[in-house]
């Protein structure tokens, strides 16, 4: 068995004071929402030493892994990311006075645009998604490979669930 963290003490609190409440799922999204804020942060340093954030690198990454020419319709971004039009746009502008990306207009749509990877977001995106994947291998090594394998496919499991519901 693991060794204990805050979280029993979490769920051992409300059965006692609260002993039919069955508070298992807090077991498991108690963990998940800790471990994704450590991660997160973790991942957020890594990235500022290209003077990106998280977000930003979410953008490049979409681009950059949409394929040649790296180019998609900020719709499609937003999409991808799920996030709102009005949070795309922040994130864009600083990405495009950065050099990072570069918006031009749709040659399908007049009152459409593009973005499109430039070549130093490319490397930037490219370098910046390297050191990530370190991080998180890292902190994965904590599980054995059998462990992480069983661990995506149960997450993969959850998630598909959750989202199936939420239709």
């Amino acid at each position: 068995m693991a060794q204990r963290d805050d979280v029993d003490g979490i769920v051992e609190q409300w059965r006692r004071e609260r002993p039919g409440m069955r508070p298992e799922p807090m077991a498991v999204f108690g963990r998940i929402y800790r471990i994704a804020r450590l991660v997160g942060d973790e991942q957020e340093r890594t990235y500022a030493r290209w003077s990106i954030s998280r977000g930003e690198f979410d953008v490049l990454a979409t681009l950059r892994r949409s394929g040649e020419p790296y180019t998609l319709a900020p719709k499609q971004l937003a999409a991808s990311m799920m996030l709102t039009s009005g949070g795309m746009t922040g994130r864009l502008d600083r990405l495009e006075r950065a050099g990072l990306v570069r918006r031009s207009p749709d040659p399908a749509d007049r009152r459409g645009l593009q973005i499109t990877l430039t070549p130093t977001g490319r490397q930037l995106v490219e370098e910046a998604a390297e050191a990530g994947l370190a991080v998180q291998r890292r902190l994965l090594d904590a599980l054995p490979t059998e462990d992480q394998d069983r661990l995506a496919d149960l997450l993969r499991t959850l998630l598909g669930a959750i989202t199936e519901r939420e239709r």
